[in-house]
């Protein structure tokens, strides 16, 4: 999904692109691409995106939703998920954000030094975590889609928020029914607190 800097007039640019499948899934990864996030794509979705130039930049707001399975982190069982995603992204040509034509030796050894502290968050200002740089020509909106993307993941998934998982000895579903198994105690120092009752 490429753009030109050209198409964006005064009034903005709204684009409804579909995002394809295969982009979504090459995202999420599997076994067989090296990487897995142990999500998987159901459907394609839509990127609805709004780009205006500001100050030199473009600004991209862009929206779309995300389908996905995956297996529940207690109880293994497939969750289905529908994610919506929503960004905003200023987008940098690389003549403005270097700036070093700008700037005499002192900023740039003092900016050098700011970073080696860590006054500035990393290798980036704070300011700048939603900036982006782009050519000056065109735009390339897949790498924004696949951020965006693995960004909107949840760190798991559970197919309900008081799910009781698999019981550790025999594998039941405590979802579906109780096994009967006793709890193991695995240190013997710890069997007393067998014999305690609960009201």
């Amino acid at each position: 999904m490429l753009v030109k800097i050209e198409q964006i007039k005064d009034a903005g640019l709204k684009l409804d692109e579909p995002i394809a499948l295969g982009l979504l899934s090459d995202v999420l990864g599997g076994a067989a691409s090296g990487h897995d996030t142990g999500f998987q794509a159901t459907q394609p979705s839509t990127l609805h995106a709004f780009l205006r130039k500001l100050s030199g930049g473009v600004l991209l707001q862009g929206s779309f939703t995300l389908d996905v399975n995956a297996p529940c982190k207690r109880c293994i069982t497939d969750v289905k998920m529908s994610i919506p995603v929503s960004f905003t992204i200023n987008l940098v040509p690389e003549s403005l954000a270097r700036g070093d034509d700008f700037k005499d030796d002192d900023e740039k050894v003092m900016e050098k030094k700011e970073r080696a502290q860590g006054e500035s968050g990393g290798t980036f200002a704070i300011n700048d975590t939603d900036e982006q740089v782009f050519d000056g020509k065109k735009i390339d909106l897949d790498p924004i889609v696949r951020e965006q993307v693995l960004l909107a993941l949840p760190m798991n998934a559970v197919c309900r928020e008081d799910c009781q998982g698999l019981c550790s000895q025999c594998g039941q579903n405590l979802n579906d029914k109780k096994c009967g198994c006793t709890p193991k105690v695995s240190d013997p120092r710890l069997s007393p607190l067998m014999n305690i009752k609960l009201n």
